[in-house]
């Protein structure tokens, strides 16, 4: 009989025993650390009274070694607001190249004879954001002078038919419809359309020395829109001003209190429908430099709708290129400008050749590659390329891996680093980490919303370089406050 077997059996379940032991308490740790790779620094700032429900999801990690040296709750989704659009201007320039550029082609249809064109001109768009924008130049009206040069040259003095405006390359629906309404009708709430034009964006003008402010002027002129003005002024420089409008509709209602001084107070809002705008305006500036127009301005929209559009032969006369995408991610970043990531994103689903496209299409797109590149997106809800969407949602360990890929592994990762601006020196993060030890080696995308702070990109120390992504949500402080919170943890946490 042997009498060493029920002794063996039992060293063998005990031994079994012990490595499922020590491989739950590996885990154990593994998730521990998880949380508290950034403590004490991050766990006394959640101690902070304006910290209680708040959400917060934050990873570091070296990109040479793939260690993660911080993290907190690095999978948590949370609403990265313009932080969004480290993952439009990354698709973009993947997917489109950094040299890719927009083209806006003036055409026409019918018969020039005898200096009169007899058919229509056709301004067809191809979705540049950049068209007439504050950002690419001074001159607001310089692109367009060269294409009423161009008609004249044509010999065209005469138009027997209308300007029309073809922004079809983009489905109509120019916001997303996950954007709230205090948002619809600001400047920054403008639509993404086929055709945009002056950054989608007018400049109200308010005579500031009565108690009721009074609308003076608009650049460019918007007298077509009806203003519903509830604005008053006050002596305390306050400035608390809105204008709320729908998309594609001429009424706009002002909203809050503006400062007295100065006696001319000026506040921005988006153009409702910028392809029938530049049909009109470009139409009056035709007339203006003796060019006859006999039929009223229209855009594809409107003649679709109406059942009138017709599909006809066109002969270019000139086309006008926009700056090679280097240069639009880098404007989107440096100065977040929501036109231009919203219009990236439509881009992207123009990819597969499509003859239209939408947010969703450009979403698909998006997704797919980085599924491809290996990178999960299952964390990343997107319903916009601005970050603008309060439904939009993220990880920061997603971002991580979305920036590394973008450091390490992209044939466009010098153009990409670049777009991002320096902490402490350029664009909307000018004002954080400057005279630390990390202004000028961290590029950054910063983003803000509602009891929303966010920062992502890059640190550069010695020989290594750190992916970061920091994002907070749902805290009770200002943004001033956060913004400085923020700002002393990384400086702890990369000294």
């Amino acid at each position: 009989m042997n009498m060493r077997a029920p002794y063996d059996r039992n060293i063998k379940i005990i031994n079994v025993r012990m490595k499922v032991f020590c491989s739950v308490i590996v885990i154990f740790f593994s998730l521990l650390s998880e949380k508290s790779l950034s403590q004490p620094a991050l766990e006394r700032l959640l101690k902070a009274n304006y910290m209680k429900g708040v959400s917060v999801s934050m990873m570091i990690k070296d990109m040479t070694t793939g260690e993660v040296v911080h993290s907190f709750d690095a999978d948590r989704e949370v609403m990265p607001a313009s932080v969004m659009k480290i993952v439009t201007t990354a698709s973009a320039l993947e997917l489109l190249g950094p040299h890719f550029s927009y083209k806006t082609q003036i055409m026409y249809d019918g018969r020039v004879g005898d200096n009169t064109l007899y058919g229509n001109l056709y301004i067809y768009g191809s979705g540049d954001p950049s068209l007439g924008s504050a950002e690419v130049g001074k001159d607001r009206d310089k692109i367009l002078i060269e294409w009423v040069e161009a008609i004249k040259k044509a010999g065209i003095t005469s138009i027997i038919g209308s300007v029309i405006a073809d922004e079809s390359i983009f489905d109509s629906e120019g916001v997303s419809m996950k954007w709230m309404l205090e948002d619809l009708g600001n400047y920054y709430g403008s639509g993404s359309y086929g055709l945009n034009i002056f950054d989608n964006i007018y400049t109200l003008y308010l005579k500031t020395d009565s108690a009721k402010p009074d609308i003076i002027r608009s650049i460019p002129d918007m007298s077509f829109i009806t203003f519903y003005n509830n604005l008053t002024t006050n002596q305390a420089n306050r400035d608390s001003a809105y204008i709320i409008g729908l998309p594609l509709t001429n009424e706009r209602f002002l909203h809050g209190v503006i400062p007295s001084n100065p006696r001319e107070y000026s506040l921005k809002g988006d153009i409702p429908d910028p392809s029938l705008f530049l049909a009109q305006y470009f139409t009056q500036l035709l007339v203006k430099n003796s060019v006859k127009v006999s039929g009223a301005p229209a855009c594809y929209r409107i003649l679709e709708q109406n059942n009138v559009w017709l599909s006809s032969e066109r002969t270019l006369l000139t086309s006008t290129s926009s700056p090679p995408l280097h240069e639009l991610i880098r404007i989107t970043n440096f100065v977040s400008h929501n036109l231009y990531a919203d219009a990236l994103l439509k881009t992207i689903g123009l990819h597969n050749n499509d003859n239209d496209s939408s947010f969703g299409k450009g979403i698909q797109l998006l997704k797919k590659y980085w599924e491809d590149k290996g990178i999960n997106t299952s964390s990343l809800w997107m319903y916009d390329g601005s970050g603008l969407a309060a439904t939009n949602k993220l990880t920061a360990s997603f971002l991580c891996d979305l920036l590394t890929y973008m450091f390490t592994q992209s044939s466009f990762s010098t153009q990409f680093i670049e777009s991002l601006p320096r902490a402490g020196m350029d664009g909307t993060v000018a004002n954080i980490l400057r005279n630390s030890v990390l202004q000028g080696v961290t590029r950054l995308k910063s983003g803000s919303m509602s009891r929303v702070r966010s920062y992502a990109g890059y640190v550069t120390k010695g020989q290594t370089s750190y992916a970061l992504a920091i994002i907070f949500n749902n805290f009770s402080c200002s943004q001033a406050q956060m913004k400085s919170d923020i700002e002393h943890l990384l400086i702890s946490l990369l000294p």
